[in-house]
């Protein structure tokens, strides 16, 4: 799946900023949003967090790239 190293780095910092995506769009529902807003965002939220949490995982069990 990946053959490359840095390609492997690439996505898991696509990950990470997912999760960090994430996160912040999670504070602004909770704090300024009121309503069906704040559930669209939240779902919203928490698919970007799957999706990361789906593309570590096959990052990290994928083993390390043959040189």
């Amino acid at each position: 799946m990946f053959e490359d190293p840095m390609m492997k780095m690439w996505v898991s910092f696509i990950a990470m900023g997912l999760m960090f995506l994430s996160v912040i769009l999670t504070i602004f529902s909770k704090e300024k949003l009121r309503g069906l807003f704040r559930y669209f965002f939240l779902s919203v939220s928490f698919i970007m967090i799957m999706a990361s949490g789906l593309i570590i995982f096959l990052v990290v069990f994928t083993g390390p790239v043959p040189e």
